[in-house]
């Protein structure tokens, strides 16, 4: 799904150590399947290219269930917290961590903290969700999260002393750049305090943008679901003369949904990314053009495109992200003030399908996807890792230290393969 080439920060090879908690001493209750278990030398390579590779390679640590495990299983008590958006898989996720902490590991105490990082906040005292294999067995039938989810941070220091009552020895966070960083700090103090809690973070973004993932779960149910809402702009739009299809999707800073839902689906005409900057006049002159020889066309938009565009004051919510302004709106009223002008009749149908897309259970390449995630947190936490996320790099799971993870966003490079394959399918303007 658009996998970006490594990029370094011009002071060498990214850092990709992994902390531990200590030594691991308890042998793993996988013994009767040796073969899986991954050797702690064994690397990922982070080039995919031959004159990409430095001297020594760079490398990711393999993910993988390991013979010596750092806690005791039937000691513990575990933890799993779902924040931000809704995205398809989150509760493949969460069944998936259940499962694997009791079944392979033998865990008996694991608890899901409602509501986000709110929920893991001991003063504002939301009782947690006990979790069993028998709790979670059909959830991942349903879309959203079993657990519910928020937007914001809050206080290390009350969501350690919620940890320490309930004796959660690995927390596992599910979220975006946000609730990575949060879960990184939230690492950071407990190593400050000198307590044994590992924190894994399980990388949840529906727009693809973190770095040093090739894909996020729920990307591609997300663009499957994208593409049925641009085959019905394509039908309203040729169901009218000079009929246009705008289709809003989501992407704050990274568009990759809209461009591959493009690609799935070869009727579209105009892709806009916040990664390629258009003008106004640029696009509406390209859009005349189309209407005029062939009279329709159909516009697939990804949210955070054309924000230069639109006048107003820049506001930020709860996590402090910047509030987006609706391109989708606007584009639509300028294109109706354009061709006005013109004295052109055209007919615009407006979808806007984010809200029924991100909250659509999982289709059967995101449910694969999110099962396996899910294991190696788990196998990640028991071997006494803290402060990383479980990747996917080079077709290879991987360990991915937070701080790495969260140091720049993953955007379209309008000099890739993807972006020339999205110019060629549309044939819009390379630059507008």
């Amino acid at each position: 799904m658009g996998k970006i080439a490594p990029v370094h920060n011009g002071s060498g090879s990214p850092n990709t150590h992994i902390r531990t908690l200590g030594t691991s001493h308890f042998s793993s209750p996988l013994q009767s399947q040796r073969d899986v278990f991954v050797e702690e030398d064994s690397r990922v390579l982070l080039a995919s290219m031959l004159d990409e590779l430095q001297n020594p390679p760079a490398t990711f640590e393999l993910a993988g269930p390991r013979r010596k495990i750092f806690f005791n299983p039937t000691k513990i008590a575990c933890g799993i917290v779902t924040c931000g958006g809704l995205c398809p898989g989150l509760n493949d996720v969460i069944r998936s961590v259940v499962m694997t902490l009791s079944y392979s590991y033998g865990v008996e105490r694991i608890y899901g903290f409602r509501y986000g990082y709110a929920g893991l906040a001991a003063s504002l005292g939301i009782e947690p969700l006990l979790l069993t294999p028998e709790v979670v067995q059909d959830i991942h039938d349903d879309g959203g999260t079993v657990l519910g989810s928020s937007r914001g941070p809050q206080d290390s220091g009350d969501m350690i002393e919620r940890l320490q009552q309930m004796d959660v020895r690995i927390l596992f966070a599910v979220g975006g750049d946000g609730t990575l960083r949060g879960a990184s700090a939230l690492a950071q103090e407990l190593q400050n305090r000198d307590l044994p809690i590992s924190v894994i973070g399980i990388p949840k973004t529906i727009d693809n943008d973190i770095h040093w993932i090739e894909r996020s779960f729920g990307v591609a149910t997300a663009v499957e679901e994208a593409s049925r809402a641009l085959e019905a702009a394509h039908a309203e739009a040729r169901g009218a003369y000079n009929g246009i299809g705008l289709v809003k999707l989501m992407g704050r800073y990274s568009g990759f949904i809209t461009a591959h839902a493009t690609l799935a689906n070869a009727d579209v005409n105009f892709c806009l990314v916040p990664e390629a900057p258009f003008s106004l006049e640029g696009f509406l002159a390209a859009l005349e053009e189309r209407l005029l020889t062939r009279h329709h066309a159909v516009i697939a938009l990804a949210e955070g495109a054309g924000q230069d565009l639109i006048q107003g004051e820049e506001t930020k919510d709860a996590s402090g992200n910047i509030r987006l302004k609706d391109i989708g709106l606007f584009l639509k009223e300028a294109i109706g003030r354009h061709f006005d002008r013109k004295g052109l009749e055209t007919t615009i149908k407006y979808i806007d399908p984010s809200y029924i897309i991100r909250s659509v259970p999982a289709n059967a390449v995101d449910s694969e996807f999110c099962l396996a995630l899910g294991q190696h947190a788990v196998h990640a936490g028991m071997s006494g890792r803290t402060e990383v996320m479980v990747g996917y790099w080079n077709q290879r799971f991987t360990h991915v230290p937070i701080a790495l993870a969260t140091q720049q966003r993953k955007q379209i490079d309008p000099q890739s393969e993807l972006w020339q394959q999205v110019l060629g399918a549309t044939g819009q303007p390379r630059g507008m």
